[in-house]
C-alpha cells in the first residue's frame, strides 16, 4: 500500500462531464475547472489534469486508444505523478481498466478508473461521489496496479463486468473460477515500459445451432485470436464435423481459441464433458473463469507484445494479474 501525493487524473470523455447537444449528451471539454471548483474544499491528494484527445464516447473506444492511455500513465509517472486516476465512460469502462491492467505490468504506481452513470451537475449524479472518493482512495493510499472505483467500492478490473445500465451500481464483481496456474516470470516483452502493438483479436458467442461458416468468416480475415464464449463449463456444439474443422483450421492457421464461458459465475473446465474435452482435442485453450472484458485484454497485451504463438497459449492459461483467481 502507498499514500498518494501527487495524482495526474487523465480525463478520456464518457458520461462523467458530457453536455446536451442537438443530438443527445456528447463529451465535453472544460471539465478540469468544474472539478477544481467542486473539490476545492475537499481533502483530497494534490492533483493536476490531462485531457486526452480526442474526447469521446466510451461506446467509441478501441485498442488504438488505449495506446495513447498507456503512453499517457507512463508520461505521468516520469513526470513525478505516484497515482493516476481515469475518468472514463462506462459502457467500455470494464474494458479499459481490464486491458491496462495488462498493459501496465509492473507500474510502481496505482491507477484508478472510475466514471459517472450521470453527468456532473445533473439532479442525483454520482459524478462528484465517485470522482472525491476515488481520490480520497488513491490519498489514504492503494497497492499498485489498476483499479475500478465505483461508488466506494474497489474492484478488480479483471474480475468485474458492467452489469446493469442503470442506477449507482453499474459494475459488480463476477464470481469466476476454473483453476488457477500462477506465472513465475512475466516476459520482459509485457513490462509496462515495452510498447504494445495492435492485434487483431474476436469475440465470438456460440448459440444453440450455431453455423460454422461465421467461425470461417473471422478466420479468412486475419484474426489472430479468438475468445470463444461456450456453454456452461466450456461446452460447444461437438458432434458438429464443421465446427471441430473451423476450430482444427484455427489451429493450423495459428489462430489463438480461448474459450470462457457465457456464465456469470463458475468458469471453464474442458475436460469436464465430452462436448468440451472435443474442443481442448482440436486446440482450444481454457479461459478458466475469465471474463470476457480480461480475455480480450490480455489477449491483446500478449499479442501486441509480439510473443511467439506458443508463449501466447502459454500465458493464456497462466495467471499473470488476478485475471484467473
Amino acid at each position: 500500500m502507498q499514500s498518494v501525493n501527487n495524482v495526474m487524473v487523465l480525463y478520456t470523455g464518457g458520461t462523467i462531464g458530457m453536455q446536451a447537444s442537438a443530438n443527445g449528451l456528447a463529451p465535453a471539454s472544460g471539465f478540469e475547472a468544474r472539478m477544481r471548483e467542486q473539490l476545492a474544499d475537499q481533502p483530497v491528494p494534490a492533483w493536476r489534469f490531462q485531457e486526452m484527445a480526442p474526447l469521446i464516447d466510451s461506446a467509441n473506444m478501441t485498442p488504438a486508444y488505449w495506446q495513447r492511455l498507456h503512453a499517457a500513465v507512463i508520461d505521468a509517472v516520469d513526470q513525478g505523478c505516484d497515482g493516476v486516476l481515469i475518468l472514463h465512460g462506462t459502457d467500455t469502462l470494464a474494458y479499459s481498466a481490464a486491458a491496462m491492467s495488462f498493459q501496465l505490468l509492473g507500474l510502481p504506481a496505482p491507477v484508478v478508473f472510475t466514471g459517472s452513470m450521470l453527468p456532473a451537475g445533473v439532479p442525483d449524479s454520482d459524478a462528484w461521489e465517485n470522482v472525491n472518493g476515488a481520490l480520497t482512495a488513491l490519498g489514504e493510499g492503494l497497492v499498485s496496479g489498476v483499479q475500478l472505483y465505483f461508488h466506494g467500492a474497489l474492484m478488480a478490473p479483471t474480475r468485474c463486468a458492467k452489469i446493469r445500465s442503470f442506477g449507482r451500481h453499474p459494475f459488480a464483481a463476477l464470481q469466476r473460477n476454473g483453476g488457477v496456474n500462477q506465472a513465475d516470470l512475466i516476459p520482459a516483452a509485457l513490462h509496462y515500459r515495452q510498447p504494445k502493438g495492435l492485434a487483431n483479436v474476436g469475440v465470438l458467442p456460440l448459440v444453440p445451432g450455431f453455423d460454422a461458416r461465421l467461425l470461417d468468416a473471422l478466420l479468412d480475415n486475419g484474426l489472430q485470436a479468438l475468445i470463444l464464449e461456450c456453454f456452461g463449463s466450456g461446452t460447444g456444439p461437438s458432434d458438429n464435423p464443421a465446427f471441430l474443422a473451423s476450430l482444427q483450421r484455427a489451429q493450423a492457421l495459428g489462430v489463438v481459441v480461448v474459450a470462457i464461458t457465457q456464465c456469470h459465475e463458475g468458469g471453464v473446465e474442458l475436460d469436464i464433458y465430452e462436448a468440451g474435452s472435443r474442443l481442448r482435442g482440436v486446440g482450444v485453450l481454457s479461459g478458466g473463469g475469465m471474463t470476457r472484458e480480461a480475455a480480450f485484454g490480455k489477449l491483446h497485451a500478449l499479442l501486441g507484445a509480439g510473443l511467439d504463438a506458443d508463449e501466447v497459449r502459454r500465458l493464456v492459461e497462466l495467471d499473470l494479474c488476478g485475471e484467473l483467481r
